[in-house]
């Protein structure tokens, strides 16, 4: 009975605003975040992103072309055409989201989109005022929404974005939601120390793969594909939570 209704009764205001934020959050392009971040370091602040990961990155990145081809050229290749194709578009993806410009643009729309939940914030704060009651995204109880916005923002921080979004003082209330969320049990307990499993973990092993065969920009590809993974991951975890 103390578990909480993550998505509210159909019908009702409440779940037409959760999934309204459900829809928006999906909708961003965390992978493209993450990719972006570690092969332009410069673009952010703190970042718990490794110095070595991206040097190691753009090392392999440069060799995967000339690979790919010996690749496509040998008459008994070590891979098969299904995971080669799949690893060709993964590369592809990669190449795409290293494009400065387009991390630029997208980071831009991001900005647009905590502005839109920095408002819903406010209204929250107008809407409840005088009452005493935890304020959340879509009301006073927590739901889907904060989950979700929830895991959004941690991964912007391991990225090194939250001084740019929030820790400045451009958004007070993302900084008061996300002070609040951090405490939460299962926040704690799924997304407290996933930095730390990012880096000891998946870092490393990706790294010892490139060393063997199959070829070495695989390597790059298993790394970045895992870090793009890790926050959806968390997602789905603290949905069931």
């Amino acid at each position: 009975d103390n578990v909480p209704q993550l998505i509210p009764e159909p019908g009702t205001p409440l779940h037409s605003r959760v999934l309204q934020y459900r829809e928006l959050l999906d909708s961003l392009p965390m992978d493209a975040y993450t990719h972006g971040c570690i092969l332009h370091p410069e673009l952010t602040t703190d970042s718990m992103i490794p110095k070595y990961a991206t040097a190691e990155i753009r090392r392999h990145l440069a060799n995967a072309s000339t690979e790919l081809m010996k690749l496509d050229h040998e008459e008994e290749p070590p891979l098969t055409e299904p995971y080669l194709s799949k690893q060709k578009k993964l590369m592809a993806k990669i190449l795409e989201h290293d494009n400065v410009n387009y991390l630029k643009k997208i980071l831009g729309e991001l900005g647009m989109v905590l502005d839109q939940i920095e408002a819903e914030l406010e209204k929250r704060k107008l809407e409840y005022q005088g009452q005493k009651c935890e304020l959340w995204l879509c009301g006073c109880v927590f739901t889907l929404a904060d989950v979700l916005l929830g895991a959004t923002l941690h991964r912007l921080k391991f990225l090194g974005l939250s001084k740019k979004y929030w820790e400045d003082g451009s958004r007070p209330n993302l900084q008061s939601f996300f002070d609040r969320i951090q405490k939460r049990f299962a926040f704690r307990k799924v997304l407290g120390d996933i930095h730390t499993t990012l880096l000891s973990a998946v870092v490393p092993n990706a790294f010892r793969l490139v060393k063997r065969k199959p070829p070495s920009f695989f390597g790059a590809s298993f790394l970045m594909g895992s870090l793009g993974g890790m926050g959806y991951f968390a997602y789905w975890y603290l949905k069931k939570k």
